[in-house]
């Protein structure tokens, strides 16, 4: 699973789960993956993204001295930030983990990369 397809789950869907959002994320495993850098590809997926949510992504995958906490205005314009936002969303690839609902602290496996995101019937 990569970074930035974290930043859009959650586990809303759950009965009962106001935002269930963002959710708790646990990296067992990992691999970088490396990718062309497109700047305008990043610039542009970053007002889809929530940046408290890219910014604990950056924690758990111990990159916070790459990622502010704070997202900076004008990122377009600067690109060393973009090469490590591209690094962070698009190269690391997690393997294993989880994720937890913040809501319920529902557990949700990252097996092969794939986060398994199905409920059991008594939760919808």
């Amino acid at each position: 699973m990569k970074l930035s397809t974290y930043n859009f789950l959650t586990s809303m869907a759950i009965k009962g789960v106001k935002v269930g959002f963002p959710l708790k994320l646990t990296i067992s495993k990992k691999e970088v993956v490396e990718s062309e850098f497109n700047p305008t590809f990043v610039e542009r997926i970053l007002p889809k993204l929530d940046w408290s949510a890219v910014y604990g992504a950056a924690q758990v995958a111990e990159l916070t001295d790459d990622i502010p906490a704070v997202q900076p205005e004008n990122v377009g314009e600067n690109e060393l930030l973009l090469q490590k936002l591209h690094h962070l969303l698009f190269e690391i690839d997690v393997l294993e983990g989880q994720l937890e609902c913040p809501e319920t602290g529902r557990v949700f496996p990252i097996t092969d990369g794939i986060p398994n995101m199905l409920l059991n019937e008594d939760e919808v």
